[in-house]
């Protein structure tokens, strides 16, 4: 019996179809109570159903669009004038109620525009917020956000993120008090904008979460908090500066044990440990953001994400979906409005 519907937009990204359907693929065999629709050009769909040997499942629907968003699209035009592209029918799909969730690797501002305009904000949200785990020193992860939708912030947005964070970690780890933190250019009280003070008070006078105080950079990856709060710029100049390092440490490490005779048996002998630091910071694991605050759930995969990152994203849409995130965030939200109308 099926439990969930998830609605693909197999158009998006850099590699449409070629990721998305493979990727179904590997959902379909892990999860036997899910569903998928599938958007996008039909005769392309089908086409990569049969080369992959399941073009007649049970579980499959495919959905024609005749347009295609592109990753250069002005997120404007896509909203106006892209109408019946894969991105948009997918997203009606869970407004109307036949699909609970969404997942694009489409072009983000598009896909935030269009989630704003089809979807709706929840009560009390001004804009989503995109929110991400990043691994943590512990073999853990923090959540951070926002990772670029919003570039600047003010007090009272900064508190709905606080809050929605708050209740996606609750209902994702089945933590009942994560520690939620500013980001900040040092932890002193007195450290930091206005903007970031008030923040501070805001977040901290609500009874519903921990408030850790502020974090500095250097104390993101260190385990000790569940949630950290920044605006978009920040957050997405992060989580691109972790991927970098991730990248840089990976080929600094493969090119020190290529370097003679004798380094490449001693990597021989630390294979086991290198194939464990991999997995432990590969990106493509977290792959999978919410775009958080919207009254149905939306996933951006990454536009360059391969067929295990796309089916993480999928996975990250089915627990979103099972947990009824947006109506949770929604009766906090609902708790903390005299605080947000300060």
């Amino acid at each position: 019996m099926t439990e969930i519907i998830i609605a693909i937009d197999c158009m998006g990204g850099d590699f449409g179809p070629s990721v998305t359907i493979p990727a179904v693929k590997k959902a379909l065999k892990a999860y036997p109570n899910v569903a998928f629709q599938l958007f996008g050009d039909e005769a392309t769909i089908n086409s990569y159903l049969k080369l992959h040997r399941f073009n007649k499942h049970d579980r499959i629907r495919v959905f024609a669009s005749s347009d295609d968003v592109t990753m250069d699209d002005n997120p404007i035009i896509a909203l106006k004038n892209k109408k019946n592209s894969s991105m948009r029918l997918a997203l009606e799909a869970v407004r109307d109620g036949q699909a609970h969730a969404c997942v694009s690797a489409g072009n983000t501002g598009a896909l935030m525009a269009i989630s704003r305009f089809v979807l709706k904000m929840l009560p009390g949200i001004d804009r989503p917020a995109i929110i991400s785990a990043i691994p943590t020193l512990i073999n853990e992860h923090v959540f951070l956000l926002d990772l670029g939708a919003n570039v600047s912030c003010d007090e009272r947005r900064l508190t709905q993120f606080a809050i929605m964070g708050n209740e996606l970690v609750k209902c994702l780890d089945d933590n009942p008090s994560p520690k939620v933190a500013l980001l900040n250019v040092g932890e002193e009280e007195n450290k930091g904008s206005e903007k970031l003070q008030r923040a501070a008070e805001m977040i901290n006078s609500l009874e519903s979460i921990d408030y850790a105080g502020f974090v500095e950079g250097n104390q993101i990856f260190s385990g000790e908090y569940q949630v950290i709060v920044t605006d978009g710029f920040t957050g997405n100049n992060v989580l691109k500066a972790s991927e970098g390092l991730t990248r840089y440490l990976s080929h600094k490490i493969k090119a020190a044990f290529e370097r003679n005779w004798w380094t490449r048996f001693t990597g021989l002998l630390a294979k086991p440990v290198i194939r464990t630091f991999k997995h432990e910071v590969n990106p493509e694991k977290y792959n999978g953001a919410c775009l958080v605050g919207l009254r149905g759930i939306v996933i951006k995969s990454h536009g360059a994400a391969n067929v295990f990152a796309t089916f993480c994203a999928i996975e990250e849409a089915i627990v979103q979906s099972k947990q009824k995130l947006p109506h949770k965030i929604r009766e906090k939200l609902e708790q903390a409005a005299a605080t947000l109308d300060h």
